[in-house]
C-alpha cells in the first residue's frame, strides 16, 4: 500500500516568465526569469516545503516546457506521475509586469486552450485523491470541459471526506463567453455545485463575490458556509484574511508587514501554509497567522515557486513581526 499524501492538488501549470526589472511595462523589459508557475501547482510546492507530501493532478504540453515543468516539479519535491502531456496544446506561458507595491498585471498565453483543461475523468486515480488528507481543487478547473467534469468527480469521490479546500480562483478570462455570454451567472452555478463538495473554501472578495453574490466580508463568509463548508478564509489583501468556522469560531487576521516585490505567489504560499497549519491541527487564528505569514515572505521575493518559504523562515518572520529581505528560497 504506498503511503498517502498528505496533498494532492488539481488544475492549472504553465511557465511563468517573470520581468527582473521592476517598474518597465513589458515593451521596455529585455531580461525575464523562467518559472515553475500555476496557483495549484505552486500550492503543492508551497505544503512540500514546509514538509509535506504533495502530488499534482495537471497536464502539459508534449514540449520542452512540459519536460522543464517536470524538472521542477522533481526539484521541489512534488510527485509529478499525475503530470501528462498532451499533443495538440502547447505548455502555456505567463508574462506579468511589475509595478510594485500593488500593480502586477498578468499576461496568459493559454490560447487555443491549455493542456491543463484537457483532465479526463476517465484518466484520475480516485482512489489517491479519495485518500488524500487534502484535496485542492480551483475556480479554473470549472470554466471548461472535461477538467470540469473531472473535477466534480473527483470531488465528488472525497464525499467530504479528510479536507477538502476549494480555491474560488476566478479567472474571468479562462471562461467560455462565446459558449455563454453570461459568464458570471455560468460560473457562479457551477461555483455552488462545487461548494456542496468541499469542507474549506478560500478566496478574496472578487471571488467570494462570483460564488456567493456577497462582497462584504463577514456576509460573504457567511454564505459559503450557507453553501456547506466548514471553514470560509476570505483574504482582504492589505486588511488582512477573515476565517469563519461554522462552530463559530472567527479569526481576523491583519497582514505581516512587508516590502512588495511581486505580490502574484502569496495567495499560493497562503494557502500551501494554510494546508499545513490545516493538517496539523491547529487552531484556526495560528494558521492565518502562519499563512499570511508565507504569504508575505513570497511577497517579498520575484519568484512564486521558487520562493515559497521553508518551515523556518516562517517562524523567523513571525518572531520578528514582520518579513525582511532574504535571499529568495533560501535552504535552512
Amino acid at each position: 500500500m504506498p503511503e498517502q499524501y498528505d496533498v494532492i492538488t488539481m488544475g492549472r501549470i504553465g511557465v511563468d516568465l517573470y520581468p527582473l526589472q521592476t517598474g518597465l511595462p513589458l515593451a521596455g523589459v529585455d531580461t525575464f526569469g523562467k518559472f515553475l508557475g500555476g496557483s495549484p501547482t505552486n500550492v503543492a510546492v508551497a505544503a512540500a516545503r514546509l514538509g509535506r507530501r504533495t502530488a499534482v493532478v495537471t497536464r502539459t504540453g508534449r514540449d520542452a516546457f512540459g519536460g522543464y515543468l517536470h524538472h521542477q516539479l522533481r526539484e521541489f519535491g512534488v510527485d509529478d506521475r499525475w503530470v501528462t502531456p498532451v499533443d495538440a496544446w502547447p505548455t502555456p506561458l505567463t508574462f506579468c509586469e511589475l509595478f510594485p507595491p500593488d500593480d502586477f498585471p498578468l499576461y496568459f498565453y493559454r490560447q487555443p486552450k491549455a493542456p491543463d483543461l484537457e483532465i479526463h475523468a476517465s484518466e484520475l486515480d480516485l482512489d489517491a485523491v479519495r485518500s488524500a488528507r487534502v484535496f485542492w481543487m480551483t475556480g479554473t478547473g470549472l470554466c471548461a470541459e472535461p477538467s470540469r467534469t473531472a473535477t466534480l468527480a473527483a470531488l465528488r469521490a472525497r464525499d467530504r471526506s479528510g479536507i477538502t479546500v476549494f480555491d474560488l480562483d476566478w479567472r474571468p478570462m479562462f471562461w467560455d463567453t462565446t459558449e455563454d455570454p453570461a459568464s458570471r451567472p455560468a460560473a457562479a452555478a457551477r461555483y455552488r455545485e462545487a461548494l456542496a463538495h468541499a469542507t474549506v473554501a478560500v478566496g478574496n472578495l472578487d471571488e467570494c463575490e462570483i460564488a456567493t453574490g456577497e462582497r462584504e466580508p463577514c456576509a460573504a463568509a457567511r454564505a459559503l458556509i450557507a453553501a456547506g463548508v466548514e471553514l470560509a478564509v476570505v483574504k482582504r489583501g492589505p486588511k488582512g484574511v477573515l476565517a469563519v468556522h461554522r462552530d463559530g469560531t472567527v479569526a481576523d487576521v491583519p497582514p505581516l508587514p512587508v516590502e512588495v516585490v511581486n505580490g502574484l505567489g502569496a495567495g499560493d504560499a497562503f494557502g500551501g501554509a494554510l494546508c499545513h497549519g490545516l493538517l496539523a491541527g491547529w487552531e484556526t487564528e495560528r494558521i492565518m497567522r502562519y499563512a499570511n505569514a508565507a504569504g508575505a515572505i513570497v511577497a517579498s521575493r520575484l519568484a512564486c515557486s521558487s520562493a515559497m518559504p521553508f518551515p523556518h523562515e516562517v517562524e523567523t518572520a513571525l518572531a520578528e513581526g514582520a518579513v525582511t529581505s532574504r535571499p529568495t528560497g533560501a535552504t535552512p
